[in-house]
């Protein structure tokens, strides 16, 4: 039997969105596949105190801050957290853009007063799943601070939210130098959402240096994934999978579909491929 290295996004892949416990037919599915020999790393764009609640069923790795920090059965792989010169400018920059910022730091998430009150407003935008995350993430399991409580931690990313496309110009040409921007599918009440990254790393350059400090092949690598910020790393295995719940473009570019995360869709995918 092949051994297989296999990526999970968290949000809307191993568990709903802003949840912290996964469904038992997916927990039994990552124990099967390791009890056969197969290695399962978390990927997700969550910063590395947000992981610890999930880390508790069972995993041999982890990517957080969608690839600024790889750790690999408690060694440290990478950790490449934003330089306090960025950190200052990237804050100011979205600031002055009047957009709502959602900081990650390396063990706790800082969010803008007010943002909670927006998306209070926009409850009737169901075309955005990225609404439903946040309002869920903000108001119970992930502990998202305000920032008024920020002192300086250490940023690895930061997730935003912006009243139109137009907020997002200056951002875009002032940072897009060092900064990647991922734009989630847009929102029919005009609400854009996504995520700032340094041009450092991705969930797929994060794939690639797991890899060869494992010495395994992309081959051997099977991604699960949902929303775009997982479009690289579904790039950079050897099997893409999209849940059914998840991005247009991502369902179009997977190798594979498996049913959502709510019909026990990580066990169904488990089991296609052979991996339990």
């Amino acid at each position: 039997m092949d051994r297989k290295l296999i990526f999970l996004d968290i949000d809307g892949t191993l568990t709903e969105p802003g949840k912290n416990v996964p469904p038992e037919s997916a927990v039994d599915a990552v124990r099967r596949a390791r009890e056969r020999g197969h290695k399962v790393v978390l990927c997700s764009g969550r910063n590395y105190g947000m992981l610890f609640p999930v880390l508790r069923f069972g995993f041999d790795g982890l990517v957080a801050s969608a690839g600024g920090y790889i750790e690999y059965n408690g060694q440290v792989v990478y950790d490449c957290p934003m330089t306090p010169k960025q950190q200052a400018r990237v804050l100011d920059v979205f600031k002055e853009s009047g957009i709502y910022r959602t900081i990650g730091g390396r063990n706790h998430s800082y969010t803008d007063e007010g943002f909670k009150e927006f998306l209070a407003e926009n409850t009737d935008s169901k075309a955005n799943s990225e609404l439903l995350r946040w309002r869920i993430q903000i108001e119970s399991e992930l502990d998202i601070r305000p920032m008024s409580e920020y002192d300086g931690e250490p940023i690895y990313g930061m997730a935003f939210m912006s009243r139109g496309a137009e907020r997002l110009r200056k951002p875009m040409e002032l940072l897009g130098e060092e900064f990647d921007f991922c734009i989630q599918d847009e929102d029919t009440c005009g609400i854009v959402n996504g995520e700032l990254s340094s041009k450092a790393f991705d969930k797929g350059s994060a794939v690639k240096r797991l890899c060869e400090f494992l010495g395994v092949s992309r081959e051997d690598t099977i991604a699960f994934g949902d929303s775009m910020n997982d479009l690289e790393m579904l790039k950079a295995v050897g099997t893409s999978v999209c849940m059914a719940n998840g991005s247009p473009t991502l369902l179009k570019m997977a190798h594979m579909v498996c049913p959502p995360v709510t019909e026990d869709g990580l066990y169904s995918g488990f089991e296609k491929l052979n991996l339990l």
